[in-house]
């Protein structure tokens, strides 16, 4: 089995603190989108790719199981795993792990979509881009 891409080191920061002293959990989407940013890099749909086609990806749907806290200053990092694709979609896993533990603190499916079908066959560009995402972590 391949190892998932695992992002930079992000800090969870002050303002992003419930008035329970926990990471709110609007913040623990931003993570996961701050990776997924990372990954659309590699992978050719980043901002070049809305720049030259003038599309873009939307998150239909995700799913997120809460498995443990974060708190302020918490050094963490976010991997990503491409689970399926197809023309217009992909199916994508993610977890945000600190930096210090052992089990995971959140856990994300996403189904991003193409929102313009006049675009380039996606599959194309997934198939090429899985080396570059695996090959970041060795």
């Amino acid at each position: 089995m391949t190892a998932p891409f695992r992002s930079s080191i992000m800090t969870v920061r002050p303002e992003w603190i419930d008035y329970n002293g926990h990471l709110n959990m609007a913040y623990y989407n931003v993570l996961f989108d701050h990776c997924a940013d990372e990954v659309y890099d590699l992978i050719g749909f980043g901002p070049d790719y809305h720049k030259t086609t003038g599309n873009t990806t939307y998150v239909a749907e995700f799913h997120l199981a809460y498995v443990r806290e974060l708190h302020v200053n918490d050094p963490v990092t976010v991997t990503f795993q491409l689970i399926d694709f197809d023309s217009k979609r992909f199916h994508s896993y993610q977890e945000i792990w600190h930096q210090a533990a052992t089990t995971p603190r959140r856990r994300q499916q996403r189904h991003p979509s193409k929102i313009d079908p006049a675009a380039p066959v996606q599959s194309r560009a997934f198939h090429a881009a899985r080396p570059r995402i695996y090959a970041r972590n060795r």
